[in-house]
């Protein structure tokens, strides 16, 4: 009997020993020994729709054909780029929707929630969205705490007066956009004024008012950190982004021609759902990468079982990796299937672009426009129109001496000039072939907005990643 009660003795201390560690700092180790933590390899989670780029180098520029009165020709050199995922195609008009629609309905939220102040619920049994009490911020809810989902933290938050960080929106209340459904005249009202006043409705057409509709989200200027040696709150950026795309780009990019139907439909009709978005800024482009990371944390940290750890940002590519990337582990070819014609062996056009003076449709294909995206073939890194259909904007500076003074590594001249010229590359469907060439440079003003720009995001692979890349399935 003794020995079973010094068995069992032992039994709870070993395990009060190793439970105790769990959570400190300082303790562990082998024999009083830093050991290292041992850790199974560390496989990438591959972005869905995103292919992965390997990291390599190659001769950056125009090493195929001599323009020699190019504004932008410079010196041939060899540079190195990191790996990285790729969208395999442009941010489509139902992708970049999704986000619109994600910042109207936290819009919506935050005005309801604002509205109803300091008020709780009146009963927590009752149906949710039947009043709009119940749009209240979570952490005004008094009424059971703890099953609205808020944690002692959000609590403690509760007592230090207005501190943001307090005030956490109610997901879980369904939004009621049809005006036969509000709840209540006080929901009723809130909700008019995200809409378009009477005086500014075409045709008494009841619609949202998009200048409303802003993404805020912050980042820390490392570029400045870094030239003051310094961290902390004086770094951080605080961006507010309007995030309607500018839809009148197709009637004032063409002064000269009747492109209303495209200005009235090709954002918001299902028609153009997997067409590439264009009519978005440089900084529109960035606060959809912010969005597209912040929502997959959101996602990862919500997971009780196997929660996940945070990924690398989603962001623009620099102008290197966009021609590394186009070339497709093609060695000095001029367009990304190689070249150096625009047309296969059938006759067919490699991509959607003006092929002749006045004439914008491409054979058998028959675009006039922008393209659906995957219409023509992909690259050898299974890239969709990295030439063509509409340019993408890059995070890089635009200089024409960009080639000359930025690294052999990871080129870049973001932290070293201003930028308000931004790099676009890739050419589009109102161009000619010429501007469809991998090395071809282009730039726009980073607040501007076009019918033939749009962009594609990339995510780094770290170099510790055990990616294994076989270029025999991507070409497939």
């Amino acid at each position: 009997m003794k020995n079973i009660i010094v068995l069992l003795t032992l039994f709870v201390l070993l395990f009060s020993c190793n439970s105790s560690q769990k959570g400190k700092v300082g303790k562990g180790g082998v024999n009083g020994e830093i050991v290292p933590e041992k850790t199974a390899k560390w496989f990438p989670e591959r972005p869905k729709g995103m292919v992965a780029i390997p990291s390599g180098s190659f001769v950056l520029g125009q090493s195929d054909f001599d323009f020699t009165f190019s504004p932008v020709k410079a010196p041939l050199r060899t540079v190195t780029v990191s790996s990285f995922y790729m969208d395999e195609t442009e941010v489509t008009n139902s992708n970049y929707r999704f986000f619109v629609n994600y910042v109207k309905d936290s819009v919506a939220r935050t005005m309801l929630a604002e509205a109803v102040g300091d008020a709780t619920s009146v009963d927590s049994r009752t149906p949710k969205g039947t009043s709009i009490q119940d749009y209240s911020y979570i952490t005004k809810e008094q009424v059971n705490k703890r099953s609205a989902g808020v944690n002692a933290y959000q609590e403690f938050l509760e007592t230090q007066g207005d501190n943001p960080d307090a005030k956490k929106i109610n997901w879980n209340v369904p939004l009621h956009w049809s005006t036969s459904d509000y709840p209540d005249v006080e929901y009723a009202e809130v909700m008019e004024d995200l809409y378009y006043t009477p005086e500014e409705r075409f045709e008494g057409e009841r619609s949202i008012d998009v200048r409303k509709l802003k993404y805020a989200y912050s980042y820390e200027d490392k570029i400045a950190a870094v030239k003051s040696r310094g961290r902390g709150r004086d770094y951080i950026i605080n961006e507010e982004v309007p995030v309607y795309p500018d839809t009148t780009v197709w009637v004032r990019d063409f002064n000269y021609s009747h492109n209303e139907p495209m200005f009235e439909q090709y954002f918001w009709h299902k028609a153009f759902n997997e067409y590439p978005v264009v009519g978005v800024t440089h900084k529109q482009a960035l606060a959809y990468c912010a969005f597209r990371t912040k929502f997959k944390n959101d996602f990862n940290k919500s997971q009780k079982k196997n929660k996940k750890e945070k990924i690398f940002k989603f962001r623009l590519p620099t102008e290197t990796e966009w021609e590394y990337a186009a070339r497709g582990d093609l060695q000095d070819a001029p367009y990304p299937w190689g070249g150096p014609y625009l047309i296969d062996d059938r006759g067919c056009y490699m991509a959607n672009f003006k092929p002749k003076r006045g004439d914008y449709i491409e054979n058998d294909k028959g675009y006039l426009y922008t393209s659906k995206v995957k219409t023509f073939h992909k690259n050898g890194y299974g890239l969709y129109d990295m030439a063509g259909n509409v340019s993408e904007w890059t995070v890089s500076p635009f200089d024409n001496s960009a080639y000359l003074i930025s690294s052999t590594i990871n080129p870049y001249l973001g932290n070293k000039m201003e930028d308000e010229q931004k790099v676009i590359r890739g050419g589009s469907w109102k161009d000619i072939g010429y501007m469809l060439m991998v090395s071809q440079r282009d730039s726009e003003h980073q607040d501007s907005a076009r019918s033939y720009i749009g962009f594609r995001c990339v995510q780094t692979i770290p170099e510790s990643a055990d990616l294994k890349l076989r270029r025999k399935d991507r070409l497939k």
